[in-house]
Parts: structure tokens; sequence; C-alpha cells
């Protein structure tokens, strides 16, 4: 990758980068010196004295993890001083001059790009799977995060490290900072948090450097901050209204945004579309000389049987009929996103049918978390994060067909989302619901999800619990008391926000929140 040049390097302060690379070059020398007494024998047994050198010093690595967590808060705060990641700015030129300025990392490795309204990072979890079991190095990039930042960014399927999220961030700093001041003399803003993260990405993917990039965008698509790739599968999620104050409030607009991301020559996997959709879809397949491929016409699933934790799906594409797959996935929409995550895996690969034991493997080890999650048994509470109307639909669908008892909510939404529609959604499959706070700005206040509540459920039917665990256990007594069969099990479903979601998994131990 290109470096500033030294005029530029002496405007940001870097002139020091030599006194910096000769300690690092003492301090190999030092290194190789302690490595050749060693292996002379002349201090004893030089097996037992690598062993000892090899040995990591606890004083040590807890002054650097402490070292660690400073810095990666001070690089938190500097992107929170940044526009939030949902302020959607109709330009991708600042990503593209950064990018340009490190010398276009993303064009170092194929790409797989996915956009839609709901089941983005599922499907993207998948596809990483699938890639990762043909043997390939694969670098996955998703948002929003739930505990920490460094979640958007996996390599292998393990996100980044404190250390190695702080090297990129080193690495891209000086090239934001250059944009940052050109923005501002031509009259514009500085780059927004979410265009940073997504260079950082696309940096960390190229030093790693993986074979492939697993792309999901942070909102719409034409205008993402993800859409400086020529990825070779586009690969579109169901596309309904959400995010309207950004991307319009009917079908019709959001496709346009969501449609931005097809390229030249590429393959499209499209899961159905609303007939208000296709043909912009259509259009833009056409425009780009594209190749789709269409969920129920040339990407079916065939059958599914739900089970206790998954389903075996059964699925047919152009290269193959697939049957009777283990999926460890719950609920008819991720066996969809399943479908997409397997066709854009066979065009990546150039249209063939994939192996069945990679299949297997690659599908019984995805997981999502915050989605249909089962964070505690005895009585079951679920996690999910579906946050508008249609992916709280799928979830109450695969609630229903996989709980037999009662089942009562714990809701908590963003104030900006359709939470009528939402409840609506979910009152003829709970029996109750528990309305509860979200330390948030952007979060509905309690009593106003309270209040609506009770108008869609009646008022018998919701309590509200301003503490977090409290509504839970309220949520788990209440099912447990409604539970009159002896053969079903009570259970409880979280729902209606993301934080909502990453909140629950803290509360039972599946995550900490860190930086």
């Amino acid at each position: 990758m290109t470096t500033p040049n030294p005029e530029d390097r002496e405007d940001l302060g870097l002139t020091d980068s030599k006194a910096i690379e000769a300690e690092k070059q003492a301090q190999k020398e030092y290194e190789e010196a302690v490595q050749q007494i060693a292996a002379s024998g002349l201090l004893g047994d030089s097996d037992i004295i690598a062993e000892v050198i090899a040995e990591p010093d606890p004083t040590l690595e807890l002054a650097q993890e402490s070292g660690m967590e400073e810095r990666m808060a001070e690089i938190a705060v500097e992107l929170l001083a940044r526009a939030p990641e949902h302020d959607v700015q109709p330009s991708t030129q600042r990503v593209v001059d950064c990018l340009d300025i490190l010398g276009n990392p993303q064009n170092s490795y194929r790409s797989i790009h996915i956009t839609g309204t709901n089941g983005k990072t599922s499907t993207s979890r998948m596809i990483a799977a699938l890639l990762a079991e043909k043997g390939l190095r694969v670098g996955r990039y998703t948002s929003p995060h739930m505990h920490t930042m460094r979640e958007r960014v996996t390599i292998d399927g393990e996100i980044l490290s404190r250390q190695d999220w702080v090297d990129a961030w080193d690495q891209i700093q000086p090239a934001i900072t250059l944009v940052d001041r050109a923005s501002a003399a031509a009259g514009g803003p500085p780059m927004s948090t979410f265009e940073v993260y997504t260079v950082l990405a696309y940096a960390a993917f190229a030093d790693a450097p993986v074979d492939v990039a697993v792309v999901e965008v942070g909102m719409g698509g034409r205008w993402d901050a993800t859409n400086v790739i020529d990825a070779d599968v586009a690969v579109l999620t169901t596309i309904d209204v959400d995010h309207s104050k950004f991307l319009g409030p009917t079908r019709e607009e959001a496709a346009q945004e969501k449609v931005g991301i097809i390229k030249d020559g590429a393959t499209v996997i499209s899961a159905i579309q609303h007939p208000d959709v296709l043909p912009i879809l259509a259009e833009a397949v056409t425009s780009h000389r594209a190749h789709l491929e269409i969920e129920a016409k040339d990407l079916l699933l065939l059958d599914r049987t739900p089970g206790v934790g998954g389903q075996m799906i059964s699925i047919q594409t152009p290269a193959a009929t697939y049957q009777e797959i283990p999926f460890n996935l719950l609920g008819r929409h991720q066996a969809r996103n399943g479908l997409l995550a397997i066709a854009a895996v066979e065009a990546f690969f150039g249209g063939g049918a994939l192996d069945g034991t990679v299949l297997e493997h690659a599908l019984m080890a995805a997981s999502s978390p915050g989605r249909l999650e089962v964070v505690r048994n005895s009585p079951t509470v679920v996690v999910d994060g579906g946050h508008n109307p249609s992916g709280v639909e799928a979830a109450a669908g695969a609630m229903k067909e996989t709980f037999h008892g009662p089942i009562v909510g714990v809701f908590a939404a963003m104030a900006d989302k359709e939470v009528e529609q939402m409840l609506g959604v979910l009152e003829p499959v709970l029996d109750a619901i528990v309305v509860t706070n979200l330390s948030n700005p952007r979060a509905l206040p309690i009593e106003d999800a309270r209040e609506i509540a009770e108008d869609v459920f009646g008022e018998e039917r919701v309590r509200e619990e301003y503490d977090l665990l409290e509504a839970v256990d309220m949520a788990a007594s209440l099912a447990e008391s409604l539970n009159k069969e002896e053969m079903t099990a009570p259970a409880v479903l979280t729902i209606g926000s993301i934080e909502l979601a990453s909140r629950v998994r803290e509360l039972f131990g599946k995550a900490a929140r860190s930086i």
C-alpha cells in the first residue's frame, strides 16, 4: 500500500517514524542475540532455555492489554466525534479518495456484496462459513455491532484483536486526516463513522491477506460507503420499507438505492421481491448486463423439517438439488437465507454444484447471534434483533412453529421505527408482553411503548418494567403461570431492537461489552 508523501507526513506530525523504526530494529537485534545464546548451550539445555524464553511474561501481557484498552478507548472517542453511521451522505467520494491514498486495498481480493432489508448479517455469516469450508481465507464486514466495534470485522471467523484493530487504525489514520482536510477545504464534511469503519475493514482484509471479502451494506446500497468494491456477486435479500427517513417511504425508493450495488457483469442472487420492486431489479440487471437468479423461479426451497435447535432443508439451484441438509438455525426465513447463501457461493465459483459435505459442515457450524438465539433454558429465553415489521414477522412465525407453550414478549424499540406495526405482528403470537427501557437517546420512552402496546394488546395483556433483567424475569414468570399443558413448555421472546438483543445477550453471559 502507498503512504502519504513526505510533505504530507510532515504536515501530519509523522517525522518521528525513523526513530520508531530504529527502536523496532534494536528490539529485533536483541531478540536474535538472546536466541543465539540460548541455542549455543552455554547456559545449559537449549530446549529448556528456549521454552523459558517463549513463555509469556504475565506482567508484560497485563501492561500490553491495559495499553491496548487505553488506545482502543482513544480510537472510540475519535470515531464517536464523527457523523453517526445512520447519517447517510449521498457520496462515496471520501471513501474512494481515502482508499486511493492507501493504494486501493479493496482491489487485492474478490468480494461478495449483500444488501436488502432483513437477513443480511445471517446470510453474510452463512456465505462466509461456506467459503471457509471450501478452504478460502475469508474476511467478513457486517453492521451494526452488538458488543464491540471490533466484531464488525472478522477474518477466518474471528473478530479483529485489539492489536490488529489498532494496527489497522494507525495505518489508515494519516489518509483519513488528508481526506478530512480536503473535504473541509471544499466545504464538505469529514468522513463519517461508518466510512472510517469501512476503510479500516478493507485495509485489514488486504493486510491479512484474505482471498475473499463478504461485505454487508450499512444502509441502502448506491451511496453506501461499502459500495466502492467491484463485487463478483451481489446478493439481495427481500427489499421492504426501512430507514424511511433516509431511503424513502416506499419500496420503490428503497429498491432504487439497494440495486445500486449491482456491478457490470455480476451475478445477482435475489430473494423473492415485491411486485413493486421487480421492475427496478430487472432494469438494473439489464443495464449492467448482469445474470439474475431469483428465489421461487431459479432458486427453490423444496422442503424443510423443523427440529430441536435447527431444521433439515432441501433446496434446488440451477446447479443442483440438495436433499435434507442439516441446518443449525431456526425459522423459514433462515432456510431462505441459506438458499441465497448457497446460490451466492455457487456463483462465486463459476456456477457449479457444491459438495454435500461442504454444505453440511458449513450450515451446521453457522451461527447468527441475536437472531432467534436461545440464551437460557427452563424457561426458554430467545433473543431476536428484529426491528421492523417484516423482521418481526419472520421471528414471530419461527417462534410459533418451534415453541408450542405460552410465549411472552419483552419489547423495546427505537422511536423512529414502526412500533405499532411491529406490535400488531406480535399480538397473535404472544400471550402477553412486557415493555421495558433502553438506555439510548434514540429509544422510544417506556411510557409511550406501553401506551401503544395497550392499544394493540389490551391493558390486561401488557406489563411495564424499567429494569431489563426484571422485565425478562417478569415475562418468564408470566409465561410459566400461563402454561396449563404438561407436554408444552413456556418461552420468552425479547424483540424490537438490536440494542435490546445485545443487552439481553450480555445479561445471560453470551457476550461482554468491550471496546
